[in-house]
């Protein structure tokens, strides 16, 4: 009797400690799963967050690149606008004090010919003005190319015809017979596509002024 208590004590014991070591190796693996599970978990959700803040950044420094090249554009824009706009009023400014000053035409009266002659049309103009002179005391027209008499007529002739002197021919400068005062001549573009008589008065201290001019069909 002894023997059996002491093999049932045994099998009891071995039963006892098998399901110890079951229950055991259970929470083992237990554990293990949830230190796996919250592992895991972590992992996936630093991914997660890492990498939207990684897209967000590369978005960041791609907007800024985009911003920082749209201002560049904006500021070449506005420097070549500002240049042009310089260069344009240089220009301008240039072709101001190139251009000779112009008269008022609009108060011009022009009158055309009548086909009998060889004028053309006639033109009068009240705004035109005396072109100056250096001469003072009393005047006498001078008829001789050497005199600046001569030089100041032909400048008032090329101010009413607005032939250069360069580009000028001039046929006839003399004392106006029609008149008994005065002058008168008859000048052409050197390719004789203009010609022009014209008619000159002088005006004490300010010089020749013309007071008409006569388109020509030809020179007679």
């Amino acid at each position: 009797m002894s023997n059996d208590f002491q093999s049932g004590s045994r099998s009891g014991y071995r039963a006892k400690r098998k399901k110890t070591n079951i229950i055991l190796n259970s929470l083992i693996v237990i554990v293990l799963a949830l230190i796996f599970f919250v592992a895991y978990t972590i992992f996936l959700s630093g991914d997660d967050k890492a990498a939207p803040e990684k897209e967000n950044t590369k978005t960041a420094n791609q907007a800024s690149e985009k911003e920082d090249k749209d201002t560049e554009k904006n500021d070449a824009a506005q420097e070549t606008e500002e240049d042009t706009d310089t260069e344009e009023g240089t220009d301008e400014e240039s072709e101001e004090a190139a251009a000779p000053e112009q008269e008022d035409d609009s108060q011009a009266v022009i009158t055309e010919g009548d086909g009998t002659t060889n004028v053309v049309r006639t033109i009068e103009n009240p705004a035109w003005k005396p072109v100056g002179t250096v001469q003072t005391g009393e005047h006498t027209p001078v008829y001789d190319e050497s005199h600046v008499d001569w030089q100041e007529m032909l400048k008032a002739i090329s101010y009413a015809t607005g032939l250069e002197e360069s580009n000028m021919t001039l046929y006839w400068l003399g004392r106006d017979k029609t008149t008994g005062a005065g002058s008168f001549s008859t000048v052409a573009s050197k390719d004789k596509q203009l010609k022009y008589n014209v008619y000159l008065e002088w005006v004490d201290g300010e010089g020749w002024k013309p007071v008409k001019v006569e388109e020509l069909s030809v020179i007679q």
